[in-house]
């Protein structure tokens, strides 16, 4: 007579997750999220500005075709960046949080150089003299230099880490960001404009003190942050060639 078939016990389940590792994940999850909108607002807002750089230099020093070319990659780079963090948040099927100027790099060492928000600049009357196009060249060279020294920061985070669509965007990030600043220097060079003063780096690193310890950390602790209604690039004009 054969053997009663045995049935396999049913596994045992799995251990409920500790208030501390239930509130470690709620952490992360908002530390990501918080940190994409700001990325997002700032890879929206680089691109969209070096538009308007592209155009005027086009228009003031055509003759600059190799510097042209490479603000044109280094544009492309950031609305390629801008894309991926907007593909984190389709992915999770919801919108970022709403970051303004407050929250932008870029917005902040524009204002202090030159005394005007991005949308005020002349970039034309800009571009067209030298000494205070050399002054935008620096102010996007230490903006991105900035940029490259907090994401080798984040590529040690965690909760980066933890993220595989996360990781891997800031690792084209890492790959890309040394394009970003290297032809302003070469350009700052060139053209004999000077180095970078103890002045223009206590701004830089004064405005990445101001995010890191203001302003991203209001934007965490407000649960009642707005998000945004549409994506930033709702309104974008015709891309650079």
């Amino acid at each position: 007579m054969p053997s009663p078939a045995i049935s396999p016990a049913p596994p045992a389940p799995s251990p409920a997750p500790s208030p501390f590792a239930r509130l470690r994940a709620r952490f992360g999850a908002r530390y990501l999220d918080v940190l994409a909108s700001v990325y997002l607002y700032n890879e929206h807002r680089g691109y969209t500005a070096l538009d308007r750089v592209v155009a005027a230099v086009r228009a003031q020093a055509p003759q600059e075709t190799g510097f042209i070319a490479e603000i044109v990659a280094q544009r492309n780079d950031e609305h390629k960046h801008y894309n991926m963090f907007r593909r984190w948040f389709e992915l999770r099927g919801r919108m970022p949080l709403l970051v303004g100027r407050e929250g932008g790099h870029i917005d902040r060492f524009v204002g202090r150089a030159f005394g005007c928000t991005i949308d005020d600049l002349a970039t034309e009357a800009v571009v067209a003299s030298p000494a205070m196009l050399a002054r935008l060249c620096k102010v996007i060279m230490l903006t991105e230099e900035r940029g490259l020294k907090q994401v080798e920061v984040l590529l040690k985070n965690r909760f980066i880490l933890a993220d595989p669509v996360m990781r891997k965007i800031f690792r084209i990030i890492h790959q890309d960001e040394p394009g970003h600043f290297l032809p302003y220097r070469h350009w700052l060079a060139r053209h004999g404009q000077g180095g970078v003063t103890w002045r223009d780096r206590l701004a830089n690193w004064r405005i990445h003190m101001e995010l890191m310890l203001w302003v991203l950390p209001k934007l965490f602790l407000n649960p009642r942050a707005p998000r945004r209604a549409v994506w930033p690039d709702a309104g974008d004009t015709a891309l650079s060639a």
